[in-house]
């Protein structure tokens, strides 16, 4: 791998090239969260480059990429209700405020989230540094 793959994720993924990447479903890609702000944190990275917005696809294929996004939701939140007590439920998202690209957030969300950002969609507060994580280290709360 010669570039980031983080400057091409859809092509890196495409190419093999994409680190992150968990499994290829229907419609695209199922990817960590290449940074934890919440353990288990994933998104679904379309599989067609040029995609910018669930309405850039075909019907059919919409509906392949929400299934998807059902199929990768489920996924986490087994994963974290397995491995947390705490766990409470997940959130999916289709935002497109920032990348140019079709993707769905899938964030899962624990009891020891602190109050003021229980009642809110998940956003990154103030002041909070994410944590680079190696890719197949555990991610826990600390106390």
């Amino acid at each position: 791998m010669t570039r980031d793959w983080r400057m091409d994720r859809i092509g890196a993924a495409l190419r093999g090239e994409n680190p992150t990447v968990l499994r290829r479903l229907e419609s695209g890609f199922a990817v960590i969260g290449d940074v934890q702000f919440l353990p288990g944190y994933s998104v679904l990275l379309v599989d067609e480059v040029n995609v910018q917005r669930l309405s850039d696809l075909p019907r059919v294929k919409r509906l392949s990429f929400l299934s998807d996004m059902d199929r990768l939701g489920e996924a986490v939140e087994r994963a974290c209700a397995q491995l947390d007590p705490d766990f409470r439920r997940v959130n999916l998202e289709i935002l497109g405020n920032t990348d140019p690209f079709l993707h769905a957030h899938v964030w899962p969300r624990f009891e020891w989230e602190p109050a003021e950002l229980v009642s809110k969609p998940w956003d990154i507060p103030s002041g909070v540094a994410a944590v680079d994580v190696p890719f197949g280290t555990p991610v826990r709360r600390t106390a």
